[in-house]
């Protein structure tokens, strides 16, 4: 959730997709400067942060041992500036990076040009993904397009069809169960506001009842069940904890909070059989 501008409100209303790529294509354009010029130094220009907690793709090692990575097929959905993909390049893989704002793939062009390190990039929604049938080893998200999707069955037959069979496919989200506290990183968001199973959109919208920003919420069983009836299988399911020493603050999320319940959920699961076609 971006700083909201003078006469936008939150709300919690439906929101389709249309509406959605709208607003959050807008929004990522206007916020991108600030926020590449506030993260950027955490994310690094050449590194994989899975989440606000800071934790490394190199330590984690979600997509595997990082000897194994070179010479895989790998795509970003959501890719921002494209640090995680820069480092998988770094690694030797081949990744192309996606993502539906125009102005964060600038900050991805200005990135490569000052480490040497280039990654190809597109600008495209994560629900028609530009890419042939299983052009892919490996797909990921760290916390990129996925919440900002409406269509969930869409964007996950998507990656299902552009991912390899025995294929990846990774992600990292806010925690579902944070969509039932106040967004506030202090005493105010260590209370239960509302429910779990509320799957009503998180939306900024302005005086004349645009949206202007909107997230989407799926509890962790409705993450389950969009991966497989799209052919995936989760194999593994983690829940980083609060660093000790980190005493960084970013949106709802930090020490206070971080300490207590996981913020972050990294899903990952592999395509096990052909996905079953999107209605």
């Amino acid at each position: 959730m971006t700083t909201m501008p003078d006469g936008v409100h939150p709300v919690r209303r439906p929101v389709d997709e249309q509406g959605s790529r709208r607003a959050n294509r807008t929004d990522w354009d206007a916020y991108a400067d600030e926020y590449q010029s506030t993260h950027g130094d955490f994310l690094g220009d050449v590194g994989f942060v899975w989440g606000p907690e800071g934790h490394q793709e190199r330590d984690l090692q979600v997509l595997g041992d990082p000897a194994g990575l070179a010479g895989l097929e790998v795509l970003e959905v959501g890719c921002g500036a494209a640090q995680c993909s820069r480092w998988l390049a770094t690694q030797g893989a081949r990744v192309v990076g996606l993502d539906l704002s125009e102005r964060q793939l600038q900050h991805s062009r200005r990135i490569d040009e000052a480490t040497g390190v280039v990654v190809p990039t597109v600008c495209a929604t994560a629900t028609a993904l530009p890419f042939p049938d299983d052009a892919f080893d490996v797909v990921f998200s760290s916390f990129g397009a996925l919440q900002f999707v409406a269509d969930g069955d869409v964007m996950v037959g998507e990656v299902a069809r552009v991912t390899r069979p025995d294929g990846v496919f990774a992600f990292s989200v806010t925690h579902p169960i944070r969509w039932s506290m106040p967004d506030d990183a202090g005493p105010e968001g260590m209370t239960v506001t509302s429910s779990y199973w509320d799957r009503t959109p998180y939306v900024e919208e302005d005086e004349d009842g645009r949206p202007r920003y909107v997230e989407h919420h799926r509890t962790l069983g409705d993450w389950a069940d969009l991966l497989w009836a799209s052919g995936f299988a989760i194999t593994a399911l983690h829940e980083p904890q609060w660093p000790e020493g980190l005493d960084r603050v970013w949106g709802g999320w930090g020490p206070l909070r971080g300490r207590l319940i996981p913020g972050t959920a990294i899903i990952v699961a592999r395509l096990l059989r052909p996905p079953s076609p999107v209605s």
